[in-house]
């Protein structure tokens, strides 16, 4: 049982004491059944529930009607909080799975979708995903991101979709200052940028390693890598990588950047919104907060609110867990 207590637990959504599917779905139906949804006890239910907890109500509900909970659900709510509702309904590899499929389907490409989901996930997480695409959309992941993109950025998300990241804790400095070295060489120190050396490094070297490059990076050229990323390249490219470094610096604060960037000026990225909460929600969501604060002098919880309405609003905000 996951308790308030569980050490190093960064989370703010916990398994619920005793939670039982066969029980949590009857509160679904009801909510669902008669005239008018009662919304409230569909976000209460939802929102103090684990996702471990939530993915079971699916098949419990089949089980227990004999239909759909998904269809049920659809039928009965819209927009984004209906998409909210879905997603936390998955589980995390099926939902980034899903992501993923709709950053690449149809007319263009969600590039900051899929760097967000491969540069963030572990070596296991990005084997589910490549795993349940192939089963659910019957095309390998890699043959889907091959044929929607190009060129370097092309070569950076299929490095990044192999899951096959150096997952070792020791660094060893001066391997470190060799790589530092070659990101060097490959580019503020030539004419014209490699971006394949680049390539090479960010995607196989462990993230404690990596941390250990940028450092030794600093104090050889003086710039930060993100700068000489920013100086060198250009379009996704620069934005994969930039993203790269960033999240292996500090993850919450790329995820809280992300979410800043999704709410700022008009108009809301609902779609980036929704993943980040429901994807972080167990994992690191009260860091982000506390780098949200920091950054921006504002509370997540006090922009989600401002930004987002109703039913909606309510959920996103349970994800959040509370203000800062």
């Amino acid at each position: 049982m996951t308790t308030s207590l569980q050490i190093g637990f960064r989370g703010t959504i916990q398994d619920f004491p005793g939670a039982d599917p066969l029980r949590d779905v009857e509160v679904l139906r009801k909510a669902m059944k008669g005239f008018g949804t009662d919304e409230n006890a569909i976000i209460e239910l939802l929102g103090n529930r684990s996702n471990k907890q939530r993915v079971p109500m699916v098949a419990a509900y089949k089980t227990t009607y004999g239909k759909d909970l998904i269809r049920d659900l659809k039928s009965e709510l819209t927009g984004n909080f209906e998409n909210l509702v879905l997603a936390m309904l998955m589980s995390p590899s099926h939902f980034d799975a899903y992501e993923m499929r709709e950053a690449i389907k149809g007319a263009g490409t969600d590039e900051a979708c899929l760097i967000e989901i491969l540069s963030s996930r572990s070596n296991a997480e990005i084997i589910a995903i490549n795993r349940i695409y192939k089963e659910e959309f019957g095309k390998s992941l890699e043959d889907a991101i091959s044929s929607d993109t190009s060129g370097h950025f092309r070569r950076l998300m299929i490095s990044l979709c192999q899951g096959n990241r150096d997952e070792r804790e020791t660094v060893d400095i001066a391997m470190a200052k060799q790589d530092a070295q070659k990101l060097y060489a490959a580019g503020e120190n030539k004419v014209g940028t490699d971006e394949s050396q680049f390539n090479a490094i960010l995607c196989a070297r462990s993230k404690p390693h990596l941390r250990a490059v940028f450092q030794e990076y600093q104090q050889m050229c003086g710039r930060d890598i993100e700068k000489s990323i920013c100086r060198e390249m250009s379009g996704n490219v620069e934005s994969g990588m930039v993203a790269v470094v960033k999240c292996i610096k500090n993850t919450p604060g790329y995820f809280a950047e992300r979410l800043h960037k999704a709410m700022q000026g008009a108009g809301t990225k609902d779609r980036t919104l929704i993943r980040i909460m429901v994807s972080r929600s167990e994992v690191d969501m009260l860091d982000i907060r506390q780098e949200y604060v920091r950054c921006y002098g504002k509370s997540l919880y006090n922009h989600i609110s401002g930004d987002t309405s109703g039913d909606y609003k309510k959920l996103l905000l349970k994800l959040c867990g509370g203000n800062d």
